[in-house]
């Protein structure tokens, strides 16, 4: 069951502040203290929401706490931004209203955090999928990129909005969001150019410097110091809590989300680095020859910085800087201009650079997050708007911003006054005529066509002849002298004469929200809002992709000399249409309020709230509220919620609700005055019979809360009694389960114990009688087996006898035949038998051993011999295994044609050379010097290339040539004859180099596995000039043995070197290069690579073996 809750319940102080009693402006700043010290910073005035800026983060916006408000009743919940904003969703969603939150305070109030939570709470709730979501994402991102060029640090605010937004954001039918439109109305532009002390320039100025790249300042040409720029004021440039650097990569992010491409971006920072340069462009007095006073730049590096950035002419706009052109119908005519008026066209075109540049970023928003579909569209309005400004010293600004309030107040009052009368009428109560205030006579004298404020204004500035400030209060208090919320001390109005709280140069407007004076410096200059037509025609060149959109007026081809409109009108204009906007939908108010001005948390100052709740117009807009019925509530909840309070309505009522109320009521002796019967809610005119019903409910919710604790205590009672007796008769039931089990265990294990004694006692009868058969078959068994082995050693002592005798018979009679065959022969022996014998045996084995000689092989490679077979043939084995070795060798000598020799030839001489002093030797020894390996005479591609050659080839091999540079190889053909080495291109086969070969001095290589080698030239040689060549190659070996053999049979030239080393030195032209060969990994494999380490080092790293 649902537990109904109520805006009453645990109150503190009072939610709704049209229950306030006493109502008067003290009880009312009372209630906002006693809420804002307990956290209670949200408070009614009927469905607007009193918003107090708590200056620290609360526990109270959490997804949790959006939950607990979706889809809750207004009321029903304690007062909330949340409950608003929820009110405003479902009555877009399922009433299909469209509806406005108008969001006012002043600078410091929280109205940006609270149109932000609006926002976020709205995409919290509405639906969600791929689309939707990125629609919430970009409607959100939109914030900080607005917030950074529309934002800056004031004395009252670290993030004060300097411009006035609306939003309209468009849901489909299902509540989803499909896009936005945003309006911006009157940018503090003034601030580009100066910040009052203690306050900073918009924020993007500071986050760009602090947050952007090196490379990012370096393009845009800005430097990270403050202090290098004059728009930047120093004294306040770093805020407490503020991290410009990751507000900048903030707004990039965000900036990315919402659409803007990347050059987009980079347009943008360079319009922003351009203001900044156009800050740092002083001018100075040159004297003409007529006697006028000319200004010209001091610097022009600033100038020359920001022409690049925007890409313009740098004398176009230092002309323009200098002289202003004014045309009437069809002439033209120049005039120079002196330093403070090219100071003035500077700060204007900067102000209208920036101004314009932030419309133009409100109208990309626009594009991006507008709507897709053309369907029609239920809208909510957001509008975050400056308040009411109220200063020591107020201009135009404080002016226009005032006027938008005071019709925000009009707009207010009639909208709730109509509120409550559509409500009475809906509810069939009778309408009483409510008096309030009615400002529209404020207005009437700030926007009249014909003498309002702004049309005098309007007409002062267009009119010819002079016009000052002074001009404009004259007139002033000429057409206004009358009016009784307009005062000044000039007027014709005798007593403000001796008035001296009002200066000369001052009037004052009596507002809604109190007297404000005004200066009217400035006023005629800031409404003009003028730039020259130099400038705009200057922008209109410049090459930037943004300035012709910022300043289409600079077309020459379309020069408009109309006027153009003043700041006063174009405000009053979208002001208008703000309006008319408002008045289509249904409004939502939020009021915030700041408790001090030292922006901290726990202060409250009466005095500073006081001031806010007067010109809000907060305890007159209760009184409206009043005026009629207090408080209103539909008959069930209020029968849900005092039903107790009668015993015909408690517990439950079966019939209708209102009938509910009317027992209720009736029951309570309310009396008929105090309330009024509705179609569908109950209203109660006094907020003491309220408080009365909620005093009785409190009571009697004491009483109801004694008869529950009394009822649950004796159902708490009965329960643990039956559960005790329930336990009893359940421990009963196992104790005597367990003690039969007990004596039944008892029992069977003493039937066990005698079973298992009955078992023994058989078990070893049994066991005995086993025991005794089994040795009697034991004795027999035993008995049998020395029987049989008796008998079998008689046996074999009869057959060894007998074995023993036949064999003696056998020795007798082999001896007897023996020496009868010896006395038979011994007749036939001569004396020298012996000799003979002797001389056959030896002969025997020299055969046999010449015979073992024939498995030898013919190859002079095969070092097998066989092993002697008898020590008296050593020397002879040992002379006969080298006359038999050079035997085979000349056969095999003799097999070999001259090419063939020749071949061999070389190998030994290679084997001479690089035999264990290079690793790479034993790896070539099995390998054929093939000399041609590009097949030079057959191949047709080198065709040309050997026709070229006056002598043969005796090799061709592919090389790469080692470049000093880097340490890669180029592929070139090495061509060795007689007389000379050639290098040539491997794809034309056009001969690079043709060195003689008396002009080698030496060839280097290493020590290790590598084909480099270094072919190193005599200096002073004609081939000289070009340096040494540091080559590799796969036939490393062939090619520098046969180099060494061509040396070492000519007669003319001498032998040359061959230098093998980890370390030499290159002649590179005209330095030496130093090559290093070390063991390890290369990256490319298991080839060897050269690196340049330095100009005068290059490393080759080989391969471990």
């Amino acid at each position: 069951m649902e537990v109904k809750t109520s805006l009453l319940d645990n109150m503190i102080g009072v939610g709704d502040m049209v229950l306030l009693e006493p109502l008067n402006e003290d009880s009312f700043i009372v209630n906002l203290r006693n809420r804002f010290d307990h956290n209670e910073i949200y408070t009614y005035i009927g469905s607007v929401v009193i918003s107090m800026n708590p200056y620290r983060s609360l526990p109270i916006y959490t997804p949790q706490k959006v939950e607990e408000y979706r889809n809750r009743n207004f009321y029903e919940l304690s007062p909330h931004i949340y409950a608003l904003a929820d009110e405003a969703y479902r009555s877009l969603r399922d009433q299909d209203k469209d509806q406005c939150i108008l969001i006012t305070g002043e600078s410091g109030a929280g109205k940006t955090e609270a149109s932000k939570l609006v926002m976020s709470y709205v995409a919290a709730v509405c639906g969600k999928g791929q689309e939707v979501n990125k629609v919430k994402e970009q409607l959100l991102q939109s914030n900080p990129v607005l917030e950074a060029f529309g934002n800056a640090k004031t004395m009252r605010n670290d993030n004060s909005s300097r411009f006035g937004k609306y939003m309209d954001i468009e849901f489909d039918f299902k509540g989803d969001p499909l896009g936005g439109v945003i309006s911006n109305y009157l940018l503090e532009k003034s601030r580009v150019c100066k910040q009052p002390r203690g306050e900073r320039n918009f924020h993007i100025f500071y986050q760009l410097l602090s947050g952007a790249s090196d490379d990012t300042l370096m393009k845009l040409k800005l430097d990270r110091d403050f202090s290098k720029y004059n728009y930047l004021s120093l004294d306040s440039a770093n805020v407490n809590g503020l991290d410009d650097a990751a507000s900048f990569r903030t707004v990039r992010n965000a900036m990315q989300i919402v659409g803007f491409m990347e050059a987009e971006v980079q347009s943008v920072l360079e319009l922003v680095a351009a203001v900044l340069k156009l800050g740092n462009i002083e001018f100075k007095p040159e004297s003409r020859v007529n006697g006028f006073d000319e200004s010209r730049v001091k610097d022009k590096n600033d100038l020359k910085e920001m022409c690049e950035l925007l890409g313009i002419e740098q004398s176009v706009l230092e002309r323009a800087f200098s002289y202003r052109t004014v045309e009437a119908k069809m002439e033209k005519m120049s005039t120079t201009l002196n330093v403070a008026q090219a100071y003035y066209a500077r700060d204007a075109l900067a102000k209208n650079l920036y101004s314009r540049l932030f419309s133009w970023l409100v109208t990309r928003i626009n594009e991006s997050i507008k709507a897709q579909a053309k369907t029609r569209h239920k809208v909510m309005g957001v509008l975050d708007i400056y308040g009411f400004e109220i200063f020591e010293d107020n201009s135009f600004e404080q002016f226009i911003i005032n006027y938008c309030n005071e019709k925000l107040q009009q707009i207010f009052i009639e909208l709730t006054l109509r509120e409550e009368q559509e409500e009475y009428i809906r509810e069939d109560i009778e309408w009483t005529n409510i008096e309030y205030f009615n400002n529209a006579i404020i207005c009437d004298l700030i926007e009249n066509n014909q003498n309002g404020i702004l049309a005098m204004l309007d007409e002062e500035c267009l009119r010819p002849g002079t016009v000052t400030d002074d001009t404009f209060l004259d007139k002033l208090n000429t057409i206004c002298a009358e009016h009784q919320h307009f005062e000044s001390r000039l007027n014709k109005n005798s007593k403000f004469l001796t008035d001296h709280s009002l200066p000369h140069s001052c009037f004052r407007i009596q507002h809604y929200a109190g007297k404000v004076l005004y200066r009217v410096e400035g006023f005629v200059d800031k409404n003009n809002d003028l730039l020259y037509r130099d400038l705009s025609q200057a922008m209109y060149k410049a090459t930037h992709s943004l300035m012709r959109q910022l300043f289409p007026e600079g077309n020459p081809a379309k020069v408009n000399l109309k006027r153009p409109p003043t700041a006063g009108f174009q405000f009053k204009a979208s002001v208008g249409v703000l309006m008319k906007n408002l008045q289509t939908k249904n409004p939502n108010y939020i009021r915030c309020i700041k408790p001090n001005d030292k922006k901290v948390a726990h202060i409250f100052t009466d005095s500073l709230v006081c001031h806010q709740v007067r010109y809000l117009g907060l305890v007159e807009n209760v009184r409206v509220r009043r005026a009629g019925y207090a408080f209103r509530q539909p008959y069930e909840s209020c029968l849900e919620r005092y039903k107790m309070l009668c015993k015909k309505t408690w517990p439950h009522w079966r019939g209708p609700a209102r009938d509910g109320v009317e027992v209720l009521l009736t029951d309570c002796s309310v009396p008929t005055e105090e309330f009024a019967y509705g179609r569908s809610k109950i209203f109660i005119r006094n907020p003491r019979t309220l408080f009365t019903l909620e005093e009785r409910r409190r009571a009697c919710l004491e009483d109801l809360a004694t008869l529950i604790q009394k009822i649950y205590r004796g159902w708490k009672s009965r329960t643990h009694f039956l559960l005790l007796k329930k336990s009893q008769v359940v421990v009963a039931a196992w104790y005597r389960r367990y003690a039969q089990q007990n004596k039944y265990q008892k029992i069977k294990s003493a039937t066990l114990v005698m079973q298992s004694f009955v078992r023994g006692w058989k078990a070893r009868n049994i066991l005995r009688q086993l025991k005794y058969e089994k040795r009697c078959k034991e004795a027999v068994t035993t008995i049998a087996a020395y029987w049989h082995g008796t008998q079998a050693r008689r046996e074999l002592r009869r057959l060894k006898e007998e074995a023993r005798r036949k064999h003696a018979v056998a020795i007798i009679w082999a001896y007897w035949l023996g020496l009868q065959v010896r006395r038979e022969y011994r007749k036939f022996f001569r004396a020298n038998a012996g000799k003979k014998i002797y001389d056959f045996t030896i002969q025997r084995i020299m055969q046999k051993y010449f015979l073992g000689l024939k498995t030898t092989t013919m190859s002079p490679m095969d070092n097998t011999w066989p092993a002697k077979p008898y020590g008296f043939l050593e020397g002879a084995h040992t002379q006969l295994r080298r006359i038999f070795h050079l035997w085979r060798c000349k056969k095999y000598r003799g097999q070999f044609t001259e090419e063939k020799k020749a071949v061999y030839e070389e190998k030994l001489e290679a084997s001479e050379i690089f035999k264990d002093k290079k690793a790479l030797y034993p790896s070539s020894v099995s390998q054929p010097f093939k000399g041609d390996y590009l097949e030079i005479q057959k191949n047709p591609k080198y065709q040309k290339l050997n026709s070229a050659m006056e002598e043969k080839v005796l090799l061709a091999d592919l090389v790469n040539k080692i470049n000093r540079a880097n340490g890669k190889g180029s592929p070139r053909l090495f061509l060795l004859t007689k007389s000379n080495f050639v290098l040539a291109d491997q794809k034309t086969g056009q001969v690079k180099a043709s060195v003689p070969l008396p002009d080698l001095a030496s060839v280097s290589v290493s020590t290790q596995s590598d084909g480099f080698f270094a072919l190193k030239l005599k200096e002073g040689s004609a081939s000289a000039s070009k340096g040494d060549f540091l080559l590799s190659s796969e036939h490393l070996i062939e090619i520098i043995t046969k180099l060494h053999r061509i040396g070492t049979t000519a007669a003319d030239r001498d032998q040359i070197n061959i230098d093998i080393s980890d370390e030499f030195l290159v002649q590179f032209k005209q330095d030496k290069v130093c090559v290093k060969f070390i063991q390890g990994g290369p990256k490319n494999g298991n080839s060897a690579a050269c690196k340049r380490k330095n100009n005068r080092l290059l490393e080759v790293s080989v391969p471990s073996p």
